[in-house]
């Protein structure tokens, strides 16, 4: 390489000669001058430069990671555009109806992937949603996801990357690499085996969570010798890939497109032999689309869909937003598509909502307002299909870790008095009214799916309600009868639910006697 075109070096401190330069209160580090001159020294003599960045970090007049972005500037232009990685697209000539191209992409999606009508409109939706990245102030995530292999999550997911704005389809990425691709291209990041990769990365949890509204889009990172803080921009349209369930704060965040294996009758063509010119085509439109109506689409703020909770309203914002936009039947299929998904996904409680409904079950079958909490877990581990029974590492789940596991939800175990046994801890029934009233739904089922027998007293006080007169208030003290002979009578309060009251009215009294 030759020398003449580098400026020579005159052995001064380029920071102080540029501090020199500018007036006091000016923010530039550089003058334009001596900026492209260490650009240009830093492509064409690396050790040189190297003698330059040392004497920039001495000075401490900016940190090391603004050196080198400045610096860099003219070395990466064509790496920072992502010229050689994302293709230019062409907007469409004419205007686009926006009814007619969900239409479009919607029926192309469903050529290629085998899936329920619902998650191929909400795939559409969301796949002209990333042409929109810049307008709205919500970015859910496609979350696509299978019981099992082979059921064509990768299919969709390579078939959204056809459609996407600036699509990056990796199947792994380091934690570091991918804010800053994030920053530094703005992609819809396409990630296939997202369990894989998280179990690997679990601090890129937190990277994909952020990203989620434009507020919160950014998190801090320390970089450069010197480790300075530095703000990354996470915003951007990502799609997840994977077998299974995802954490519960991504999963949140997200729109369920939930894929199943094709029947023997189902078919679908080849997507990595489909023409090329389909999706250009159809990228073309989406870029037109956008362009006309991405003003229209970020001020709209569509009506909340009754029934779904705040976060996934929220995941659906953008999305109803262009349904509404494109018009025709859109706005009704978007709403559907988000009923359906939705609906299913609560049909898979998280394991806090399912042990309160586990607990309400019991109090309901043993109709008692109180349980000692050795018994209150006896209940719990004896059904062997619930979670209970092999919480612990295949062991059943101990006294401590129900009461972490209540105590999240305010609810403390507390010294109890059932029937002659007192002193020792558990739980009174209307402990749990409030938890249940706040999180079970009000389709979530009050039995367990184990038939209701009875107790014999397994796990469960022997002592019984002794006469057929309404039950002794919990705040009354114990007394004796007077010419029974009987030696204390149980303290309940009456059930809460209608169905335990029904049963106490109605159930035999043996007349026996403590």
């Amino acid at each position: 390489m030759s020398n003449d075109k580098i400026l020579p070096f005159t052995g001064k401190d380029p920071i102080q000669e540029a501090i020199k330069q500018l007036p006091a209160d000016a923010g530039a580090l550089y003058s334009p001058a001596l900026l492209k001159r260490l650009q240009q020294i830093r492509q064409q003599d690396p050790a040189q430069f190297a003698r330059i960045r040392q004497q920039a970090k001495a000075s401490k007049v900016l940190s090391m990671t603004e050196f080198d972005r400045l610096t860099a500037i003219l070395e990466t232009e064509d790496a920072s555009s992502g010229s050689s990685l994302f293709k230019e697209v062409e907007p469409w000539p004419e205007v686009v109806d926006g009814a007619e191209l969900l239409d479009e992409l919607s029926h192309t999606l469903r050529r290629y992937v085998v899936a329920d009508k619902e998650t191929l409109n909400a795939a559409a939706l969301w796949a002209t949603f990333t042409w929109l990245v810049d307008v709205v102030s919500v970015c859910p995530i496609a979350h696509i996801t299978a019981p099992e292999p082979r059921c064509g999550k990768s299919v969709l997911l390579t078939a959204l990357g056809k459609l996407a704005y600036r699509p990056l389809q990796v199947s792994n990425i380091a934690t570091a690499a991918l804010y800053r691709s994030i920053e530094l291209w703005s992609p819809t990041l396409l990630i296939d085996e997202i369990d894989a990769f998280l179990a690997a990365h679990e601090d890129a949890r937190g990277i994909l969570n952020a990203g989620f509204t434009r507020d919160s889009a950014v998190v801090i990172r320390c970089v450069g010798d010197d480790h300075m803080p530095t703000a990354f921009n996470v915003w951007g349209a990502k799609a997840l890939c994977g077998i299974g369930d995802i954490a519960i704060t991504l999963a949140d965040r997200s729109i369920p497109l939930r894929m199943r294996r094709r029947t023997s009758g189902e078919r679908a063509e080849n997507l990595r032999r489909s023409d090329t010119r389909l999706w250009e085509r159809l990228q073309s439109r989406l870029a037109r689309f956008a362009q006309d109506n991405a003003e229209a689409i970020g001020q709209a703020r569509p009506e909340i869909i009754q029934g779904l909770n705040d976060r996934a309203n929220d995941c659906w914002e953008p999305l109803l937003a262009i349904a509404e936009q494109a018009g025709g039947h859109w706005p009704k299929l978007a709403r559907n598509a988000a009923m359906v998904l939705h609906g299913l996904e609560g049909e898979a409680p998280s394991i806090g909502a399912e042990l309160l409904a586990d607990i309400k079950a019991i109090f309901n079958q043993k109709s008692t307002s109180k349980l000692f909490s050795v018994d209150l877990l006896a209940a719990l581990v004896e059904d062997e299909e619930a979670p209970w029974a092999a919480w612990n590492r295949g062991q059943p789940m101990r006294l401590r870790q129900l009461a972490d596991r209540l105590s999240g939800f305010g609810i403390k175990s507390k010294q109890l008095r059932i029937g002659l046994e007192g002193g020792r801890k558990g739980y009174e029934q209307s402990d749990f009214v409030e938890a249940w009233n706040r999180y079970l739904s009000s389709n979530t089922p009050s039995q367990s799916s184990t038939p209701l027998q009875a107790n014999n007293h397994v796990a469960y006080s022997d002592f019984q309600r002794s006469t057929q007169c309404d039950p002794v208030e919990d705040k009354k003290s114990l007394q004796a009868t007077n010419d029974r002979g009987c030696r204390v009578v149980e303290d309940k309060t009456p059930p809460l639910q209608k169905e335990a009251e029904k049963r106490a009215s109605t159930e035999d009294n043996d007349g026996e006697y403590f």
